[in-house]
């Protein structure tokens, strides 16, 4: 997921080039600007860990419905369907950490081009 991430957000900052230069023209100093990319690696990391979480959650109560209803009425009463909510949270923190982790390159390019020959690029 790291590298994924870290390629697409590399691409961002090259496609936004221009419009990075410009912010960085009008005052947007180094840092906010590193901090930008780095916030939007976050939104983007947590917003694709959250969907997983959602996606994986109801499958895993789909799957969890259609083996109790397979298994029979005869051997009892299913145990209840459990949501791991630590381990969930847990997955949540460790995706936004992915998307700082992986911010760390674009951010660091985004903040030392030269502002003259960024604004200038078609």
């Amino acid at each position: 997921m790291y590298k994924r991430q870290a390629n697409t957000l590399s691409l961002s900052v090259y496609e936004r080039t221009r419009e990075l230069g410009l912010l960085r023209a009008v005052g947007q100093t180094r840092r906010q600007l590193r901090s930008m990319v780095r916030w939007e690696s976050v939104v983007i990391a947590l917003f694709g860990t959250l969907g997983g979480l959602g996606l994986g959650t109801l499958l895993g109560w789909g799957l969890y419905v259609t083996l109790a209803e397979a298994d029979g009425a005869g051997a009892g009463a299913p145990k209840p369907f459990v949501v791991p909510i630590v381990q969930l949270a847990t997955i949540v923190v460790l995706g936004g950490l992915v998307g700082v982790v992986a911010a760390a390159r674009p951010a660091r390019r985004a903040s030392k081009m030269d502002v003259l020959d960024a604004i200038s690029q078609a």
